[in-house]
């Protein structure tokens, strides 16, 4: 069994590794070490208030298909991630958890090492129990780390009550809810809970911070979770052209996604930026080994307009 740390550290000392272009076609990337000696600034997982671990960096799978999903869940773990987000609306369940599977497989991670999340769309919003089975089924991967509410809607309420016998029946680990931006919003779905939510998934970036949540959760030891982190589809260079986040991409010599994505993790986000691409989701990993001072933070918070680029 590799551990995770020393795979890291073997890939950092100038192997290159076979992965995936387009996570389909094979080609060679080169690994920048990401555990440089003393200069380690991991991230310790998020101890979420049901008592599990969740990591802190992961990958998001929105917009690929069960074939890319396999393939770049797979590169992923490979590369180091252990956090993977899916949705039923994603349409790529199934192909998640063949990649997982195949980790498994390989003999390189095991089940428990990996925190896998998916949601409840709002189509299946009246039949909220058969949506997590239906889940279980096509993940195939035993149980799911945390199951999210989607979004607002007709019976979210009885959603998340659904959520919650899924807990008590071993088929969940954690529940919470997504696109629920406000306290009144959080508290509405909290007052019906037995289980308070662990976490929230919203949009959050440098645009859109959304402190005044994020600090309310705070008392309820309820995790942020950032989707969108690089402003999403057609948003992009909004973020990463910046010229705040690229005179920081010049100082700390990283790229621009990397500056923002490690902004995210010392903000205290959970974060999760998505590709297709296998040079981006190894370039999104490597973020463990240099820190934004206070004062950079501080630029980076006064980008804030309260900007959504998406209105669900």
């Amino acid at each position: 069994m590799i551990n995770r740390r020393k795979f890291l550290t073997l890939i950092g000392a100038g192997f290159f590794v076979t992965f995936f272009s387009g996570c389909g076609e094979t080609s060679k990337v080169a690994v920048e070490n990401t555990v440089a000696g003393e200069k380690n600034f991991f991230m310790e997982d998020f101890k979420l208030n049901s008592g599990y671990k969740m990591p802190r960096l992961g990958l998001g799978t929105w917009t690929l298909d069960d074939s890319q999903a396999e393939s770049c869940v797979l590169h992923a773990l490979k590369t180091g991630y252990r956090l993977i987000d899916t949705a039923r609306y994603y349409g790529n369940e199934k192909g998640v958890g063949a990649g997982v599977n195949a980790a498994i497989n390989e003999g390189f991670i095991k089940r428990e090492e990996i925190f896998v999340t998916s949601k409840i769309m709002p189509g299946n919003y009246n039949q909220p129990d058969a949506a997590i089975n239906n889940s279980l089924d096509a993940l195939n991967i035993g149980y799911v780390d945390l199951m999210l509410i989607h979004q607002p809607g007709a019976n979210d309420e009885g959603v998340y009550k659904a959520l919650e016998r899924g807990v008590k029946a071993g088929k969940i680990r954690s529940i919470g809810i997504s696109n629920y931006y406000t306290p009144a919003d959080f508290e509405r779905i909290n007052k019906i809970a037995e289980i308070v939510p662990a976490v929230v998934q919203n949009e959050n970036h440098p645009l859109y911070q959304n402190s005044k949540l994020q600090d309310y959760l705070q008392k309820y030891n309820t995790a942020v979770e950032s989707w969108y982190p690089l402003g999403g589809r057609g948003n992009t260079q909004k973020i990463l052209g910046n010229a705040t986040i690229l005179e920081l991409s010049k100082k700390y010599q990283k790229t621009p996604a990397q500056i923002v994505i490690r902004w995210h993790l010392q903000a205290g986000y959970i974060v999760i930026p998505g590709s297709k691409n296998p040079a981006h989701i190894t370039e999104n990993f490597n973020v463990f080994d240099f820190e934004i001072s206070a004062d950079d933070m501080n630029k980076i918070a006064a980008l804030n307009k309260n900007r959504r680029f998406e209105n669900w």
